[in-house]
């Protein structure tokens, strides 16, 4: 019952996280044209909308993801791949939180290019992640990575850098 739980959670989260993702491209174009009070309403609820609600649903949804790792034992390739992919939505994160840092400037606007550039390739990530959970392919590592992406392989390369440091 508690792995059910988790995935609920997870997966709310996930979604809250990916919906946010998408939508703050939306609310950087609305930049364009705001001067004072207008301007400083959007930079407020920008914020708030990241700080309060996608950066906590990105915590938990990497929080119970680990979790369940630990409770499904769970360490397939295509497993790896998201993992991969979740990087990825993580740099998106911190690229966005970036950008609300910059935007809100006197005489920043967000292009409308860069909007869909943005949008699309986080459309693509959270399409990869859900092929990737869904579908479960079966992978196969080319020769070095197959042995970076190895169950255990991480303590193995801790290891080595652990025993190079003495």
């Amino acid at each position: 019952m508690i792995v059910t739980w988790f995935k609920f959670i997870h997966v709310a989260a996930i979604t809250l996280w990916a919906g946010g993702l998408l939508a703050l491209p939306f609310l950087y174009h609305q930049r364009k044209g705001l001067e004072d009070e207008a301007l400083f309403k959007l930079h407020a609820f920008t914020r708030h909308f990241y700080v309060a609600i996608i950066s906590p649903a990105a915590f938990v949804a990497i929080g119970s993801g680990t979790v369940l790792i630990f409770l499904m034992s769970t360490y397939g390739n295509w497993f790896s791949a998201k993992l991969l992919a979740v990087a990825m939505m993580t740099g998106i994160h911190i690229f966005s939180g970036l950008v609300i840092l910059r935007l809100f400037e006197p005489g920043h606007t967000y292009p409308a290019w860069r909007q869909a550039v943005v949008v699309t390739l986080t459309a693509i990530v959270i399409t990869v992640i859900l092929t990737l959970v869904l579908g479960k392919p079966r992978l196969d590592w080319p020769g070095p990575l197959a042995e970076v992406f190895a169950p255990g392989a991480l303590s193995k390369i801790a290891e080595q850098i652990i025993d190079g440091a003495k």
